[in-house]
Parts: structure tokens; sequence; C-alpha cells
């Protein structure tokens, strides 16, 4: 019973991450101009790996991260989202 509840608790983790990044990734693309560009799969991944680096810069800064799913973290997901998408737009133009 207690090993199911872990089971349940991680997999509703798990999809509130994706859900958190396809929103942070949706609105980082609207933001940057970019959700033409994007597909659903893309504002996901866009989001979770902009969460990682909005965490990252944040701690760099001396603050705190991603803390829960809260609109702190939202807007420190937003802003590691937006620098991603700035630095493969910038690759992307000089290649």
């Amino acid at each position: 019973m207690r090993l199911e509840l872990k089971v349940d608790i991680l997999g509703m983790g798990i999809i509130l991450w994706i859900i958190f990044g396809a929103l942070v990734g949706w609105v980082a693309s609207l933001v940057m101009k970019t959700d033409a560009e994007q597909g659903s799969f893309m504002n996901v991944v866009v989001g979770i790996i902009g969460a990682v680096v909005g965490g990252w810069l944040m701690s760099f800064f001396g603050q705190n991260g991603i803390s829960g799913f809260n609109l702190y973290s939202f807007l420190v997901a937003l802003l590691g989202a937006i620098v991603l998408i700035a630095i493969v737009r910038a690759l992307r133009q000089t290649v």
C-alpha cells in the first residue's frame, strides 16, 4: 500500500511537470514569437529545460530557483525558457 502511494505521487509529479513545462514553453514561445515554429512537444521541452536554466540562473545570482508550482517558479522557468529560445535563435542565425 505504501509503495503504491509513492508511485502515484511520483507519477502525478511527472504529469504536473509536463503540464507546467507546456504552459511555460507556450508562454515563452508567445513572448519570443516562435509559437508558429514550435509544436506542443517542443513547448514542453522548452518549458522543462527552461525551468532548469532559470533555476541555475537564479542560483547563480544567489536567489532560490524553482520552489514548486507557484507564480515565482513560473516566472523563473519563463525567464529560463526565454533565455533558451534566445540562445537557440542566435545559434540558428550563425549557422
